[in-house]
């Protein structure tokens, strides 16, 4: 039986002077039996009034859900009415689907149809699936690099993409590869932020993996301002100022995001921490550790702060930290998965003969840390892995309840992402890093660009470590750095593959000494903000 989503009865057909689906299509937060279905009218991405060319007047889009590529077998459709209130964006929230099944979708505005897309429904929440595969993704920024990593990303065989934040930057950054940011200003207005997002959407890379897999997205910084925290801003903006930027970045985020209409911007608040369950086997916990934290302490960056000991301190606030305890205790899934930003295990740096950690990551939130570390094992929790971004490298972690006792018993892991291009090309470390003499629980770091991989059965979880060899030359190589498997109801992680520079590899990277280069890198690992 064939179902329907139907949306505000249709007006008069509009004739657009362009192709209006310059943005491309998208899907997201996929249920069993529905999802998500994105798509933004745009003849003109970055015309400077916010508009993409699109008059300021309701406009009806259709769209159909089909078992087939050529749509021979449509199983949804429906209308929704859209308008420059959302900046002509459609959210068509699909119902009636078939779990565990895989459908392609399309939009039509006036006589314009829009690129096919890919998408896919969920388990049945009773059933187990054999496998889960995603890929894990964060920090895309333009002028730092081209979208390689997407190209490969396409080609593989995916359920999901969870990107876990910066998906803009909001400087004024304008490179050397012809990728400057469009408006070429720090932005802060409506417009401004609508202009960067169609920069963005514009790349056909990443159009292509939004076309191909359904997302699950989550914000950190840089859609806003860097380093923000609740309404307090980083660099000193008068508040009114920047609570009227959250508000015009939060509406933005939303309109280009496959987020459903409990995620629509309500002024300076957006409800985005939720949970995805995919069947049995996995649940992500989606958390936002931006819109409800305590201001940083101890400027930020690294230092050595008791203020971030604070009982009363949280990353998450207490009604997100009480909604994620709840659900480990009522989760009977294989695998529990924290999908969020920064940092989670503790990462202590020497600075000056004195160890300091991070204040803008969970190090800096150390009760917070504690209380959710905690709360994983009270509820017996079968499998706990925490998806970070945010560090613009890859790093493998065994996560404890008491970084100081190196004894201490082993509680779950932790896999961080690199950036799809923030930074640039960086470099190879072997593996290793110098402040792993201080944190035995770090297993791997590597500086390169890219993703991970992550493979679900009952049985384990299987990470692959993927890297680009260079960001700045489109379409470099893209390889396997390392692997790491997590075998269930065992915690911590065992290295399965590690794939070092060959000889003509290390030749290629930079002339330094090997102590050279981590001397590199831990320099700009504690680098202030």
């Amino acid at each position: 039986m064939m179902a329907s989503n139907t949306g505000h009865a249709e007006t008069q057909p509009v004739v657009f002077p362009d192709y209006p689906f310059k943005l491309g299509v998208a899907s997201g937060d996929p249920l069993q039996d529905g999802v998500v279905l994105w798509t933004k009218l745009a003849t003109e991405p970055l015309a400077a009034d916010g508009h993409g060319g699109i008059p300021p007047l309701p406009i009806p889009v259709r769209w159909e859900v089909a078992e087939d590529e050529r749509f021979r077998r449509v199983v949804a459709r429906g209308v929704e009415q859209t308008g420059p209130n959302l900046g002509h964006s459609v959210h068509a929230e699909v119902s009636g689907l078939r779990p565990e099944r895989s459908y392609f979708y399309r939009f039509r505005a006036g006589s314009e149809i829009s690129p096919v897309g890919r998408t896919r429904t969920a388990p049945a929440a009773h059933n187990q699936p054999a496998t889960l595969r995603f890929a894990q993704a964060s920090c895309q920024h333009v002028p730092h690099g081209f979208y390689t990593a997407y190209q490969h990303m396409a080609q593989q065989d995916l359920d999901l993409v969870v990107f876990l934040g910066d998906y803009i930057y909001e400087g004024p950054a304008q490179g050397s590869l012809g990728r400057g940011h469009q408006p070429p200003i720090e932005i802060s207005a409506l417009a401004e932020y609508r202009v960067r997002y169609g920069q963005y959407r514009s790349e056909p890379e990443l159009q292509a993996v939004h076309a191909s897999f359904p997302w699950l997205v989550v914000w950190d910084d840089h859609e806003l301002d860097s380093d923000w925290a609740d309404e307090v801003p980083s660099d000193g903006q008068p508040i009114a100022d920047f609570l009227r930027r959250r508000a015009a970045a939060f509406q933005v985020y939303y309109e280009f995001m496959p987020l459903r209409s409990t995620s629509i911007a309500q002024g300076i608040d957006l409800q985005l921490f939720r949970r995805i369950h995919w069947g049995r086997l996995a649940t992500f916990h989606l958390l936002d550790t931006r819109q409800y934290r305590d201001a940083q302490v101890c400027g930020g960056g690294f230092a050595d702060c008791p203020e971030a000991f604070d009982p009363t301190r949280s990353i998450l606030g207490a009604d997100q930290e009480s909604w994620l305890i709840d659900g480990f205790q009522r989760s009977t899934a294989r695998w529990d998965i924290l999908a969020q930003q920064v940092v989670f295990a503790r990462r202590l740096v020497e600075r000056e003969g004195i160890l300091t950690t991070r204040m803008d990551a969970w190090d800096g939130y150390v009760a917070s840390q504690e209380r959710i570390t905690e709360g994983w094992i009270d509820a017996g929790v079968r499998n706990p892995i925490v998806l970070s971004g945010d560090v613009h490298a890859h790093w493998a972690t065994d996560l404890k309840l008491d970084y100081l006792d190196p004894a201490a018993e082993t509680v779950g892991s932790e896999l961080v992402t690199t950036s799809i291009t923030t930074d640039g090309n960086g470099e190879d470390s072997f593996g290793d890093h110098p402040i792993f003499a201080d944190n035995p629980h770090l297993r791997f770091y590597t500086n390169l660009r890219g993703y991970v991989t992550i493979t679900i059965t009952p049985e384990h979880l299987a990470a692959d470590l993927q890297c680009v060899r260079r960001v700045t030359e489109p379409g470099a190589e893209v390889f396997t750095r390392a692997s790491f498997v997590v075998d269930d109801g065992v915690r911590g992680l065992r290295q399965t593959l590690d794939r070092p520079p060959t000889p003509d590899e290390a030749r290629r990277l930079p002339d330094r000494t090997r102590e050279e280069a981590i001397r590199a890198l831990i320099a700009k690992e504690t680098a202030d903000p």
